[in-house]
């Protein structure tokens, strides 16, 4: 029932800022599934793996898989799913806890604090990256198949 709950709130918090960054009405729905998605595979790593870092890996790479099919089914650019798709991973209450360590003086949980941070903003970049760099692969050596296919 928890995790429904994360699901729908997910989805909702991903549609308000897909409104924010202009989305159309029509892709409204698509940016929230896929930002509730993600949380939920970066909740469930959270789970098996007991690693946020891991978590951003995973759930980027859903984001990036779900935005790539979206953006061809709905005649659109991945980007328009992808930020959005992103939203619900970022990690906010890091940012807020390494400035409280700071302010409190403990520079060692502040250092451990931003150090989680930066790793899962960079899980999260490594995990986009990987699923884009699979796509384009995956057109190229298709538009080349059929490229030689047309010559003989």
């Amino acid at each position: 029932m928890n995790l429904l709950f994360e699901f729908i709130t997910a989805m909702v918090a991903t549609m308000g800022f897909s409104l924010l960054f202009n989305v159309g009405k029509r892709d409204l729905p698509v940016c929230g599934l896929i930002g509730a998605i993600a949380w939920v595979i970066y909740k469930a790593s959270m789970i098996y793996y007991a690693s946020p870092i891991l978590g951003c890996l995973f759930a980027a790479a859903s984001v990036g898989i779900t935005s790539f099919i979206a953006s061809r089914v709905m005649k659109n650019a991945s980007t328009v799913y992808i930020i959005p798709g992103i939203v619900p991973m970022v990690p906010g209450i890091n940012v807020f806890n390494t400035m409280m360590a700071i302010q409190d003086g403990d520079m060692a949980k502040a250092a451990d604090l931003g150090i989680e941070m930066l790793c899962m903003a960079g899980a999260i970049a490594i995990g986009l990256l990987i699923v884009e760099s699979f796509t384009v692969f995956v057109k190229t050596s298709v538009l080349n198949k059929i490229k030689v296919k047309k010559r003989i």
